[in-house]
Order: structure tokens, then C-alpha cells, then sequence
């Protein structure tokens, strides 16, 4: 099973990535903005990391060995370690030694959809916790292998249901098996000229299945769509058997039940099938950057390429915090040619907007180009080469936190939405929480942000932070901050717009949705899920089960 054999180890980056380095010049200037000092965490070994005894009942692992074979029981180490949690910075930090992870007693891995109703229908019976796990890509503890009172928790691996089942090319519609990793997922439907266009930062290994189970988001979202508007139907397992949904292209027989299960996060049901809207895939693309003066004036800027309908499939905005931490990693932002001429065209708080269009001939890119640049006014031309560099390294953030955390840095993301009128009121906010959460000892952090996915009526945020590790309590020290920025963000804007809920997110769940919102969940829950096996301590708000 070395398909996740890199999850072992303390990070994303595979051996011998060339983006995994901290550039000189970045560390000088985290060290003058943030006071870093010299430091590292040493990455732990697999093979030291304590794993226990797994407390799977031989009974037990022998009647899931007969519905998925005994090969595919994993209970040794190396295999239960990579399935132990995500990919949070509080997820690395346990795999470099800082705090216990919750590790699965076995692993399953099932090779097709009816396998896997049998596994989840045998574990209920024998009151065996099932975690479901894709790409193990989650932020937010989504993977996090909690037993939720029963006595042992095996992660469900999905990586065997990986075919693309079916092309319809005249209603453009795609079935995938829920364990299809995104980029092969690409390569598929490339054979048949077609793409989903859906390229978040996790899409070099996230899958088809998690996109579904958290509602994800992709860098595209503007000319794509939300992964929940591809959604055409669904296939799921539930102890009580096969559930499929989504048999016509609209319906008016009763509430969408699709969007019960998409989102759902493993709490009602495990995906094993999605069927999907898909796009001829373009012919051309061109991505460039501007520079505009100062967060509103960038805000306001894309509202109104938004609402007028002329933005690019990728319209991203950053802040002038965000501009400068990009610019100073990627080594451009020091130049003195660059900021001479942003100076001379009366620019003094830089924020970059990447546009990227996507096109079937060069008449069709020119004239959405020309579209969007009627409407974008007062914007600073910065061409083709920093765009170009933007897309080349759209999906390197997770890669450069591995470098970072490497240094001693405490490096984290987090997201939230609103409408446009709270949205700079919600950045505010935010940022003065982290700000003055972490900012203690001689430690400054920088809080940068970005807005990536647009809508008529609102826009999101995301958050990058960066302040030198608290080496006392490297744990506390995030998730006060992450509890800080949290706190605000209920009064102004959703708890999460595309990481989900998991573990981290369900304590505010109920300030968003309403206590009568979450006795609707536990009810759908207790149809679907009877025994309380699927996911447990996700999603729903209750009493603390386990880790985070």
C-alpha cells in the first residue's frame, strides 16, 4: 500500500520535491518581520512513532477479511500510521513528536461499492468505528481516527474503488468511483476531451469521493463552479444499504436529498460513486497580474468583475500582506525595479490580482480578455510572466509550509465567507484576532489573506498565518489562535466555506445553523447511521470523543 506511504513521514512533500527548500532571502525576512530564530523540528521516524496494539477483536478482523480478503486487513504499523489523521499543521506536528495521534486498530480496504455496505454493515453489528479516507487531505480533522466510545476504529480506505465507471459525452456527464485521485481523474477524461476544472490546493492528492464529502472549492470555482454544483449524483453505502441519488438533470420531487450526502463528511454515509458534470476541456488559457492600491480598492475591483459576469475562471485577490509574503518567497518582491514602478504609478499598498482565462480559440480567450479589462479599472498591468508564475505554482503552498515548519515556523491556513458588504469587516476581525492571539515573547506574526472564490452576493477569505513556533506549547498555541479567529468569524461569516467541519469546526456549528439545524443532522444520523459508527466526533456538535 505505498500509495500513501508518504503520509508516514511529517509532511506533503516527496522525497526529493524541488520546491521543498526555504530560500535564503525568505528566511532573512520571516526573520526581521516575525523575529524567528534559527530553529528546527526534527521530522520522527515512522519507525519510532508509538503506535499501539491494535484493539481490533480477531473475530472481528476475521469477518471483515472474509467480505474484502485477509491481505487487505492492514494492521501493521507502517500501514495504520498512514491513515493517522490529515494533513493539518496540527496533524504534522503530532508526526514530528509534538502530542499523541489517534491511529486507526486496522485499516480495510474494500475493492468495489457492494464490499463496502458489507464492511460498514459488519462493523455495526460488531460496534467497530469506520473513518473513511480518501487522499487524507483534511484540515480540519476530518480523517482523525476517533473512536467515539466504541472500543476499536478502523480507517476505511477507498484507494481499490478507482475506475472511472462510464462517459456519457452527449450530456456531458462523468461516473467516477469515489477513490480516484484528482489528477488521474484529469488524465481520464482528457482521453475523452473533457475536464472538470476543478484544481484546489489539495488536487495532487485529494479524491473524487473527499471533493464530495467536504463540498470543496476549487481555484477555478469562477469559470467551474463549486464541486457541489458538478454533482449530478450520488452512489453512498450506509449500514442499512446501497443509497443512490440523481436520476434526472432537475427535480422537483421533494428537497435535493444529493445534498444531504455531499457535505455529509462520512457522518451519514460512505461515497463510492459520483456522478458528474463535466466540461470540454479548453484549448487555451492566459493568466496574468495587476496590482491595485490597497484592500478595498482590490475588493471592489472584483465585485465588480464579478457581478458584471466578465471575471477570469481564476480571479484571486490578495491582500498587501499576502502580496508581499508572495512576492518575498518567490524572490521578486525586494527588487527595486518593482517597486519603483509600482511608486512611479502611485501605488503604496500593493495587492496582486491574478486573472486567468480559459478559452476554445484565441478569438473567444481575446474577447473574454477584453471583457474583463473594460470593467477592471484602475488596476496596474504586471503581464503575462507574474500570472504565468502564479499558475505554475498554484498547488507548491503545501510543499513550502513542509520547508517552513522545517524552520520553526508555525504555519497555518483557515477560511471563511461572507457577503460584500461584512467582507472587509470579517478580514478585519479576523486578523486582529489572530494577530493579537499570537503575538506574545518576542514573536510578531503575519496574517495574510485572499479572496479566490467570488459570487454575485458575496466572496471568501482565506488565511495564511505565519509566526515563530512557541516551542513550549506548540500545540496550544494554534489552537487558541484558530479559537481566537473562530470566535469572530461566528458573528460575521460561515465557519468554514470549503475545508468542512470535522472536528475543528463543529463546536461553532450551531451559532451558523441553528440548534434546530443540528437536531436535523443527529436525526438524519440516527436513519442513516443507527449504531453511530460513521465518522464519529465529526460534523455534528456533541461531547468531546476523542483528539484535536
Amino acid at each position: 500500500m505505498d500509495h500513501l506511504d508518504h503520509l508516514v513521514r511529517s509532511g506533503w512533500t516527496r522525497a526529493g520535491a524541488a520546491d521543498a527548500d526555504l530560500p535564503a532571502h525568505a528566511s532573512r525576512w520571516l526573520a526581521a518581520r516575525t523575529g524567528l530564530r534559527p530553529a528546527s523540528t526534527p521530522v520522527a521516524p515512522g519507525s519510532v512513532a508509538p503506535v499501539p496494539d491494535s484493539a481490533l477483536p480477531a473475530a472481528v478482523r476475521a469477518v471483515l477479511g472474509s467480505i474484502v480478503g485477509a491481505e487487505h486487513v492492514l494492521v501493521e504499523s507502517p500501514d495504520r500510521l498512514a491513515r493517522a489523521g490529515g494533513l493539518s499543521y496540527l496533524d504534522l506536528l503530532r508526526r514530528r513528536g509534538a502530542g499523541d495521534l489517534a491511529v486507526p486498530d486496522a485499516v480495510v480496504v474494500p475493492a468495489d461499492p457492494a464490499e463496502v455496505v458489507r464492511v460498514l454493515a459488519a462493523c455495526a453489528e460488531h460496534g467497530v468505528a469506520v473513518v473513511p479516507f480518501g487522499g487524507g487531505t483534511s484540515v480540519v480533522g476530518g480523517v482523525s481516527a476517533l473512536r467515539g466510545g466504541f472500543d476499536s476504529v478502523i480507517a476505511l480506505d477507498l484507494v481499490r474503488l478507482d475506475r472511472l465507471v462510464s462517459v456519457d459525452p452527449v450530456s456531458r456527464l462523468a461516473v467516477f468511483q469515489a477513490g480516484v485521485p484528482a489528477p488521474v481523474a484529469e488524465r481520464l477524461l482528457a482521453r475523452h476531451g473533457f475536464t472538470l476544472g476543478h484544481f484546489p490546493q489539495s488536487y495532487e492528492r485529494a479524491t473524487i469521493g473527499g471533493f464530495a464529502a467536504t463540498r470543496s472549492s476549487g481555484q477555478a470555482s469562477a469559470g467551474y463552479g463549486r464541486f457541489e454544483d458538478m454533482v449530478a449524483g450520488v452512489r453512498v453505502a450506509t449500514p442499512r444499504g446501497d443509497w443512490r441519488l440523481g436520476t434526472a438533470p432537475a427535480s422537483a420531487a421533494g428537497p435535493d436529498l444529493r445534498q444531504l450526502v455531499v457535505g455529509s463528511e462520512g457522518a451519514f454515509g460512505v461515497i463510492t460513486e459520483v456522478t458528474l458534470r463535466v466540461r470540454p476541456k479548453p484549448v487555451l488559457s492566459r493568466h496574468e497580474g495587476f496590482v491595485l492600491d490597497g484592500w478595498e480598492a482590490g475588493a471592489e475591483a472584483v465585485r465588480a468583475l464579478t457581478q458584471e459576469d466578465v471575471r477570469g475562471a481564476v480571479t484571486r485577490l490578495s491582500d498587501p500582506e499576502e502580496t508581499e509574503v508572495g512576492f518575498t518567497m518567490n524572490g521578486g518582491w525586494k527588487t527595486r525595479a518593482v517597486r519603483a514602478y509600482l511608486r512611479a504609478r502611485g501605488v503604496r499598498e500593493p495587492c496582486l490580482l491574478v486573472i486567468g482565462w480559459e478559452a476554445s480559440s484565441a478569438a473567444a480567450l481575446r474577447a473574454k480578455r477584453a471583457a474583463t479589462l473594460r470593467v477592471l479599472r484602475g488596476a496596474v498591468p504586471l503581464g503575462r510572466p507574474v500570472g504565468e508564475a502564479w499558475r505554475r505554482g498554484r498547488f507548491s503552498g503545501p510543499r513550502q509550509r513542509d520547508a517552513l515548519m522545517d524552520a520553526g515556523v508555525c504555519v497555518e491556513t483557515l477560511e471563511t465567507a461572507a457577503h460584500w458588504s461584512g467582507l472587509s469587516a470579517l478580514r478585519t476581525a479576523v486578523t486582529a484576532a489572530l494577530t493579537g492571539s499570537l503575538t506574545r515573547d518576542g514573536r510578531r506574526p503575519v496574517v495574510a489573506c485572499h479572496i479566490s472564490h467570488t459570487y454575485e452576493t458575496g466572496a471568501s477569505l482565506y488565511f495564511t498565518v505565519l509566526v515563530p513556533r512557541d516551542p513550549a506549547d506548540p500545540v496550544g498555541q494554534w489552537q487558541r489562535a484558530k479559537h481566537a479567529a473562530s470566535t469572530a468569524i461566528t458573528t460575521l461569516g460561515t465557519i468554514t466555506h470549503h475545508h468542512a467541519v470535522g472536528v475543528d469546526h463543529a463546536p461553532y456549528l450551531s451559532a451558523e445553523i441553528g440548534d434546530l439545524g443540528v437536531d436535523v443532522l443527529r436525526a438524519v444520523k440516527a436513519e442513516l447511521d443507527p449504531a453511530g459508527v460513521l465518522n464519529p466526533g465529526k460534523l455534528i456538535p456533541g461531547p468531546a470523543t476523542g483528539q484535536r
